[in-house]
């Protein structure tokens, strides 16, 4: 009796395979990946190639899987997952504290909170290299796409560790400059008649409002933008009043709060959480322990 040839097919293709299936893109994988759009095609074709199968539609919104794809899509993370325990395993079992540990964070996070932090940990721990990815999109852990996440929502997957650092205060704030040229703000009623700063497509100060019984839409704010760096630095030049961090506030005096006894913004609680197997990895646990004593206190 005679049996079908199982398909032959390069396994390190599988990581490719796997990002362009998260991201929908060659371009976002390859950001992903540090690698170019090129490359991944070629990793793609190669893999369609080598297993005799589409494994994904090309479109002009992105690459869209196939129903083959998806049927692949556990096993390869399956087999991803295992590959990424064992070079965790292997990286945790050098004796030495040193090498490279990769952090991500929010953008805001990442400018205002981290590099004070990170100065004092350099002088702790000079052996030890930081990648810091900046980013207000989640990065897997699990997939290695960073070692450490500081995170404003709790991690699901059970094979991670999260520890909860605080809770981050926000608030309403504008520049003097600002409130002494513009009529008085005695309630949240008055917010309506200044000029507002706020998100594009994030929708959670809007619902802050909706939550005060205001019938708010994205024409509420004369000034959009997802990032809150630039929120930030529009607030500090006058542009509005906007709804930050109370930690980005702090940095310019000029910046006060509006309102900090009447309006109550409910606070974002920080997570830092870590793959579970930072009990093997002296390397990782060094920099874990040191962003969980600094971090409160930056806050």
């Amino acid at each position: 009796m005679t049996t079908s040839a199982r398909p032959s097919f390069d396994w390190s293709l599988v990581r490719s395979f796997l990002a362009v299936l998260d991201h929908g893109s060659l371009l976002g994988a390859a950001k992903v990946l540090h690698t170019s759009q090129p490359t991944l095609g070629r990793h793609i074709a190669e893999l369609e190639s080598q297993l005799g199968v589409v494994l994904f539609e090309r479109t002009g919104r992105g690459l869209v899987p196939t129903a083959t794809a998806l049927k692949l899509a556990d096993a390869a993370r399956g087999m991803a997952d295992g590959a990424d325990r064992l070079a965790r395993t292997l990286a945790g079992a050098q004796a030495k504290n040193t090498g490279t540990v990769r952090i991500t964070a929010s953008t805001p996070v990442a400018v205002q909170i981290l590099p004070p932090i990170l100065s004092q940990m350099r002088q702790a721990l000079p052996d030890i290299q930081v990648e810091l990815v900046a980013s207000n999109t989640v990065s897997n852990l699990l997939r290695r796409e960073a070692d450490i996440a500081v995170r404003m929502v709790r991690p699901e997957q059970g094979t991670l560790v999260a520890k909860k650092i605080g809770d981050v205060k926000l608030g309403a704030f504008a520049n003097r400059a600002y409130l002494a040229r513009r009529s008085p703000i005695r309630q949240p009623m008055d917010l309506l008649g200044h000029t507002l700063i706020g998100s594009d497509t994030d929708t959670a100060i809007l619902n802050g409002f909706r939550a005060m019984g205001f019938p708010a839409s994205k024409d509420l704010f004369a000034f959009r933008t997802d990032d809150f760096i630039v929120q930030w630095q529009a607030v500090r030049a006058g542009l509005g009043i906007g709804f930050l961090a109370s930690y980005m506030a702090r940095t310019d005096a000029d910046v006060v709060q509006v309102l900090p006894d009447v309006l109550r913004i409910p606070p974002l609680p920080m997570w830092l959480a870590v793959h579970r197997e930072i009990r093997t990895s002296k390397l990782i646990r060094s920099v874990y322990d040191f962003l969980a004593g600094a971090l409160p206190d930056a806050i």
